[in-house]
């Protein structure tokens, strides 16, 4: 027989630590959305489209989503072959959200994530 382990689970500390995880994926998700729009990777025309641009959170479950609003955003978003206009943001173009899925910035979600954990930690992630 191997030897005996004891474990001790602190539930306050497991509590602080689930809310500090929700914190910082509420946080994420703001971020990607805000770095998304700074990007300008969103085509803009009246600004409309950009503006749009909202979160759905579910803390509990950790399940977000980034949504834009407008009765063309899919259309215009599926359709990187069409002609965007670039005179108001300059890397406007369909698909503005693909460089997070799988592009340049497929680690923006992981390490903003960990940067907000051990910001608001507190000593309990390190």
């Amino acid at each position: 027989m191997g030897a005996k382990v004891k474990i001790t689970i602190y539930p306050d500390k497991v509590r602080r630590l689930q809310e500090t995880t929700q914190k910082a994926f509420e946080l994420t998700v703001e971020a990607v959305l805000s770095d998304i729009q700074l990007s300008q990777t969103v085509p803009k025309n009246t600004g409309e489209l950009e503006r749009s641009g909202f979160t759905e959170i579910d803390v509990k479950k950790m399940v977000a989503r980034i949504i834009f609003d407008t009765a063309y955003a899919r259309r215009l978003y599926w359709h990187p072959e069409y002609d965007f206009r670039q005179d108001k943001n300059q890397y406007a173009g369909g698909l503005w959200m693909q460089p997070y899925i799988d592009g340049e910035k497929k680690d923006f979600v992981r390490e903003t994530f960990g940067a907000f954990l051990r910001q608001k930690g507190g000593g309990l992630i390190t």
